[in-house]
């Protein structure tokens, strides 16, 4: 069975057709999660929506709290990830309003914690294919479909923020391949990974980074305009996809992404901490118990 979680803005989560909709705390054994989540039916498909700065955006990039969010998610039953996020764009032929199916990510946050194990209970997952195939295909699809411009695949560098890139940044990472940038999807995407969730981000280009000679020109109103018009078709994208995840499951998934730990836990059981090995019972009891 599919539960689809939604990570992303406010302006996604206010969906016609989502039936059963109410808020609801999850609690989770690694603090408090950005806010209460809106679990959901649309189409048939369980829904579960996140709202990564919580409402009214309370919390920066930075202070996030992104272990508690998918550890959460995990103990809602959520199996696949719709990562929903703003972008700037890093080349010309991503114009504001495109859309990107990120299948790569250069992690240059440094101020986050990026893992559920540590001392106590080791583990080192592969990040080599970080998103899941099957949900990129689907998006993709889903997309060409409604007419948005999208690119397949794409390299997401993830910023510590919460300031933009210096103009010095901004044509480093260009010259390195970078297709968009933003500040959320790192550690987002490895702790989906570890707690073998399937995981896709559609990044959505708001505006160029700074590198672009237009850059300066560019309003406030301009991106906020951009803004809800890409919630709109974020909101499109997601009840297309609905019907087609509905349908039964792949297991185990063909991209690995649920049975990411199978072999990445490398502490002994008789040296593991009790302590984090009862705090990763949603993220990693399947392996755990074993």
């Amino acid at each position: 069975m599919t539960v689809l979680g939604i990570l992303g803005g406010s302006g996604v989560y206010d969906m016609a057709g989502l039936k059963d909709p109410v808020w609801r705390r999850v609690t989770s054994s690694f603090g408090e999660a950005s806010d209460e989540f809106l679990f959901g039916v649309l189409d048939g498909l369980d829904v579960v929506f996140v709202p990564r700065h919580g409402r009214g955006h309370r919390h920066s990039p930075s202070s996030i709290n992104y272990r508690a969010n998918i550890d959460a998610l995990k103990r809602a039953g959520v199996t696949d990830i719709l990562s929903l996020s703003a972008c700037g764009s890093l080349r010309e032929d991503l114009p504001p309003g495109h859309f990107v199916v990120v299948d790569q990510f250069i992690d240059r946050t440094f101020a986050r914690e990026k893992s559920f194990f540590g001392e106590g209970l080791v583990a080192h997952v592969s990040m080599a294919q970080p998103t899941c195939n099957r949900l990129a295909e689907a998006v993709h699809d889903c997309a060409q479909k409604a007419g948005f411009p999208i690119k397949f695949g794409g390299t997401y560098l993830a910023m510590e923020g919460p300031q933009f890139s210096s103009l010095a940044e901004s044509r480093l990472y260009r010259s390195w391949g970078c297709d968009v940038i933003g500040m959320t999807n790192m550690p987002e995407a490895k702790l989906a990974r570890e707690a073998e969730i399937c995981y896709l981000t559609v990044a959505m280009v708001t505006d160029f980074d700074c590198w672009h000679p237009d850059h300066d020109h560019v309003q406030v109103a301009d991106i906020v305009r951009v803004l809800l018009a890409n919630a709109e078709k974020a909101k499109t994208l997601v009840a297309m996809m609905a019907p087609r995840l509905k349908a039964a499951r792949p297991s185990p998934c063909p991209a690995g992404c649920d049975h990411a730990l199978q072999h990445a836990v490398i502490t002994a059981p008789a040296a593991r901490s009790a302590d984090m090995v009862a705090r990763l019972d949603a993220v990693a009891g399947r392996v755990l118990k074993q």
